[in-house]
């Protein structure tokens, strides 16, 4: 899979990104997670994003500048179960220093794009910790609104999030 848009390029992740995206996956990057990332940690990520592709034909996706050619980030979809539901999850991570430059919501945007269009998909969600401020931003400036509050647990701890949701006719 390859997306272009105006600075980003989406493509597959490969298993040659792990450097990259062991630079990505820091602690100040990943504090929604509520641990830091070990190389293992990084390492069954990526194993877990290239099997999502060849069961599903989508995951996350690397994210590179198209000015350099840098992985930046993570962007892509998922399939996340909420409540009794398997549903089509955007979602994304970008390095701490690449924050507040537009690129989660330019890529997510593409992702969104191609979600309805090529995937006919019916509607899309973004699940993010409650806590997650900037990810929260990132759901509404893609036409999602708050759909359910649930909590998840991940690594023995209980994490509040808000499932937010985007319909095909609302886009």
């Amino acid at each position: 899979m390859r997306l272009e848009t105006g600075r980003l390029i989406l493509r597959d992740l490969v298993p040659e990104d792990f450097g990259a995206l062991r630079r990505i996956m820091d602690p100040d990057t990943m504090w929604a997670y509520g641990h830091a990332f070990t190389d293992a940690d990084v390492a069954a990520w990526l194993s877990r994003q290239i099997e999502r592709r060849e069961i599903w034909g989508f995951s996350l996706c690397a994210v590179e500048l198209r000015e350099t050619g840098e992985l930046i980030g993570q962007c892509g979809l998922t399939v996340q179960d909420l409540f009794d539901m398997r549903v089509p999850e955007i979602g994304y991570v970008f390095s701490r220093e690449h924050w507040h430059h537009g690129y989660a919501t330019e890529a997510a945007m593409a992702v969104r794009d191609r979600a309805f269009g090529e995937l006919g998909l019916g509607e899309v969600y973004a699940m993010v910790r409650d806590v997650n401020h900037a990810s929260r931003r990132v759901a509404l400036r893609l036409g999602m609104r708050p759909a359910a509050v649930f909590m998840k647990r991940y690594r023995g701890m209980d994490m509040p999030h808000i499932a937010y949701r985007l319909r095909r006719e609302e886009a």
